[in-house]
Parts: C-alpha cells; structure tokens; sequence
C-alpha cells in the first residue's frame, strides 16, 4: 500500500512539474491597444498581398499594440461604401485602383490617360519619383483620407466575346470600364461606349451579353476565371492599372503620435517592395493564364500607332476643363518624360 502512495504522490509531482514547465514556456498574450481594418475587393492580387505586408510590417513596427485584420474581396462593402467608411473612420484603411477614388478627387483620374506609362516598371519609377510621389499620396488630404502607398497594380487588357484583334474590333461593343473621364473618352473615339461597372456584376454581365467586354488586369480575368467566358484577351500597352492605399484620417487622428508617424511610414516605406512584387506576380498571371488555356493576342504595331494618334490629345482633352486637374497631368507627364 505504501509503494501505491509513493508512486502516486510521485506521478503528482511530475505532473505538478509538467504543469510549470508549460507555463514557463506560454508567451503571454496581450490585447492590442487598436485594430486596424484593411479593406478591399480584390482577391490574391497585389492588392491583397500589398494589405498582407503591410499587416506583419505594422504589427511587428508596433509590437502588437496595433492588430490588423485584413478583409478582401469586398467583405467590408462595395467600393463606395469602403470609402465612405475610411472618410468617415468606420473603416480604418483601404486598397484601390486610383480610378475608383476620382469622386474623392478628380486628379486621381489622371493615372488612366492612354499613354502615360509605357510598362509597369516605368509606372513604378514614376509613381516612386521623390517630387511626385508626395504629392499623390497628399491627393486626398482634406477629404477624410491620407496616402500611405501607391503602385502600379497591372498593365490593362481588354476581353471581349469577339476577340478584339484589331483597333476596329473596339467599334459598337459596350465596355466595362472603371468610370474615369479618360476612360470614358478613350471607348468614344474608339467607337465603343464605356460602361463603369463593379468588379463583382462584370462577369455575369458578360455571359448574360449585358455587355460586349472589359477592361483588367490579367489577375482578374484568372482568379475570377474569366477563361469560362473567353480565352482571348489583347494587350495593347496604353494604360496602367495604379492602386493606392489610404488610412482613415478620423482614426488616425485617434492615435498617440508615435503610432500616427509608425503607421504613414511604413506605409510609405512599403512602396518599393509592393512595386517589385507587382513586375513577378503580373508575369505569373501571365504564365497561370496560358496555363488555363488563354492566349495573350497584340495588337497589330499599325493598329496601335493608329490609335496612338486618335489618343493623342485625349489627355490635354480631359482635363482642360480642370485648372487643377490639368497641372496634375502636366506635372506627372513632365516626370515620366524624366524616365
């Protein structure tokens, strides 16, 4: 009986030991101090991934004081409303192609001029230029929002269900496009009509022939599988796709000043990296849609010296109208022409 009493007290030793070691090795966990919510409607795209980076940079840059959840395919709302929610600072920050923010401000309108990128890499230089990039992040400043970032998302590509093959092709179909004067005025002298449209009706809308096409990057038309709508689409090289975060100036507002400076500058600091990320994860789009049965068509170099031409002005054109929106558009032009 007493052995049974020793070995007893001996296993409850053990396990009281057991115990403490554990504990000792548990890492306490503390609540953050502020959570920052990242918004868009995008999926597995530069976008997400730039949200992703963004999450680990802050939360170890803070020490956890800062938790960031990130949201993507438009959990938190369409795109009016997500920046609704940012000016308002119900939602803390947001990722978004430069288009979508022209309510906010029409200057963003100037990144979708034909013609004023010649690649991805030459967008990123110019985008990172150290008397423009400032200015671009400060576009929305007054309006509820601060410019943490800016990028070049994805050259524009264009699907239609009759393959567009030449500049003529473009004449009567109903295009989606992402709602800028630009846009807008591009479709009319090619002879087709520009129809803004959100990401998520596009594809429904092309397989019920509510519209002819779209205009994308290649990362939508293979993580949404555009491939069950058309295998063809065609690069032309006349517009970038420019994406651009901004946080909640309501919510910033809100934190010490340490965090305020912690969360613009690692923003800022983030650009670089996004924008070389941007140049492998577009050639791996391209890789993963020849893998899914696509092909990449170009447009003929006549055609698109011909449309060269009829785009031209467009520019000057658009913004005319706009003293402040015109010497945005002189300015950026002046330093891509650096580049």
């Amino acid at each position: 009986m007493g052995s049974l009493r020793t070995i007893f007290r001996t296993s409850l030793a053990i396990s009281a030991l057991a115990a403490i070691g554990v504990a000792a090795t548990v890492t306490p966990s503390f609540a953050a101090e502020y959570t920052m919510k990242i918004g868009l409607v995008t999926f597995k795209d530069q976008q997400h991934e730039y949200a992703n980076m963004y999450k680990a940079a802050l939360e170890k840059a803070t020490k956890g004081r800062i938790e960031v959840k990130v949201f993507p395919k438009g959990q938190l709302g369409s795109i009016p409303r997500q920046i609704e929610g940012v000016q308002l600072g119900t939602i803390e920050a947001f990722v978004s192609p430069t288009d979508f923010y022209v309510g906010t401000d029409p200057r963003f309108g100037v990144f979708s001029i034909p013609g004023m990128f010649k690649n991805k890499a030459h967008s990123a230089k110019v985008l990172l230029d150290k008397d423009l990039n400032g200015d671009i992040l400060d576009l929305a400043k007054g309006k509820g929002m601060v410019g943490v970032s800016v990028f070049p998302h994805s050259s524009v590509l264009y699907m239609a269900k009759k393959p567009i093959r030449s500049m003529s092709d473009f004449k009567g179909k109903k295009m989606r496009i992402n709602a800028t004067a630009a846009e807008r005025e591009k479709m009319r002298r090619l002879g087709a009509t520009g129809i803004p449209m959100p990401l998520g009706q596009v594809l429904p809308s092309l397989q019920r022939g509510a519209i002819d096409g779209t205009m994308s990057g290649m990362v939508i038309f293979v993580v949404f599988k555009y491939n069950s709508f058309s295998k063809v689409v065609t690069e032309i090289n006349d517009q970038m796709i420019i994406s651009q975060a901004h946080v909640s100036r309501a919510w910033l507002d809100k934190l010490p000043a340490d965090l305020r400076k912690t969360v613009y500058n690692i923003g800022k600091g983030l650009q670089p990296k996004i924008s070389k990320f941007s140049m492998v994860k577009g050639e791996q789009y391209d890789a993963a849609w020849k893998k899914m049965g696509g092909t990449i068509y170009k447009l003929p170099e006549a055609d698109r010296k011909k449309m060269n031409g009829i785009l031209k002005s467009l520019g000057d054109d658009v913004t005319k109208g706009n003293p402040a929106v015109h010497a945005f558009y002189k300015k950026v032009q002046a330093v891509a022409a650096k580049y």
